[in-house]
């Protein structure tokens, strides 16, 4: 099993992109189970954490079973997978209407995770993007594209585990992928951790709070 923990995942994630510390960083993480796998990265590279928001948009009958996906914004990025929306017969205001529920639970869970805390600005810098691992790869896609609009420098996938075809489709979104283990028969993220317990919102919270920016000093009254 190559990975204890996400805490684990990360650091050894952090290894492989340790050169990358002075091309000015932002880390980027898919809640939840991103977050302790970024915050590991980020600490490493002394550079800042933020999310990025994005929900899979679940078919009426099998929500497990994902039609797209959206990401939040100033516009929201919304990936289809046509192929699942025309074979189960999903018309476009049925499809409409599952955005619309994501796109209310991004808003909760970004009042919920980050306050009145505005998004990093990642223009002209690197942003890594990390999670925990890949399945699908269809909200992997749609971060990517939604980091991809506010103009980085570059764009870079940090993951630990991924099946090998969705690295391929991936690599289409981002300037760079870096993952530590690839499968081509890959199965379920989970089976590759000994310890993949859900993330809690409070601990999502807490990892966070630690990469708050610090407050600028105000030397105005300084003579």
């Amino acid at each position: 099993m190559p990975f204890r923990d996400r805490s684990d995942a990360g650091k050894k994630l952090a290894q492989a992109l340790s050169r990358r510390q002075g091309d000015d960083p932002v880390v980027l993480a898919l809640p939840r189970g991103g977050v302790p796998v970024a915050a590991e990265v980020a600490a490493a590279l002394r550079a800042p954490l933020d999310l990025v928001l994005v929900r899979k948009i679940g078919a009426p009958i099998y929500p497990e079973l994902a039609m797209g996906a959206v990401v939040d914004g100033g516009a929201p990025v919304i990936v289809r997978n046509d192929n699942i929306i025309a074979e189960l017969g999903i018309d476009e205001t049925e499809f409409q209407r599952a955005c619309d529920r994501e796109l209310a639970e991004i808003t909760r869970r970004r009042r919920l995770y980050l306050g009145d805390r505005a998004p990093i600005d990642v223009k002209d810098r690197l942003a890594i993007v990390v999670d925990d691992g890949i399945a699908t790869g269809a909200t992997t896609k749609a971060a990517l594209r939604a980091i991809r609009m506010r103009k980085p420098k570059r764009l870079l996938l940090a993951v630990p585990v991924a099946p090998t075809d969705s690295l391929r489709e991936l690599g289409k979104e981002a300037d760079e992928v870096i993952c530590l283990e690839d499968y081509e028969y890959f199965g379920a993220v989970g089976a590759y951790y000994g310890d993949f317990r859900q993330i809690s919102d409070e601990e999502v919270i807490d990892t966070l709070a630690r990469f708050r920016p610090e407050p600028k000093a105000d030397h105005s009254a300084e003579p």
